[in-house]
């Protein structure tokens, strides 16, 4: 699952990708959007916890993995 996360008033973005399911990422970022908590926190497939505050978050992109392709696209 590919994760992107845009920060306020910052011109890069945070992007990973993570095991959790769909559902539980958008409930995370629907509970920090409704300020039920102040921060949102996530966690990519290596373990690392991203925590982001609840008040900086621009947008939350949340995708599918895509197969990566060999060769060349014409």
């Amino acid at each position: 699952m590919d994760i992107r996360i845009g920060i306020a008033h910052s011109p890069r973005e945070i992007s990973f990708e993570s095991n959790q399911a769909p559902a539980d990422i958008e409930k995370a970022v629907a509970g920090a959007l409704a300020g039920s908590d102040a921060h949102l926190s996530l966690t990519d497939v290596k373990g690392t916890v991203y925590i982001v505050p609840a008040s900086a978050l621009s947008y939350v992109e949340i995708g599918v993995e895509e197969a990566r392709r060999v060769g060349f696209v014409l």
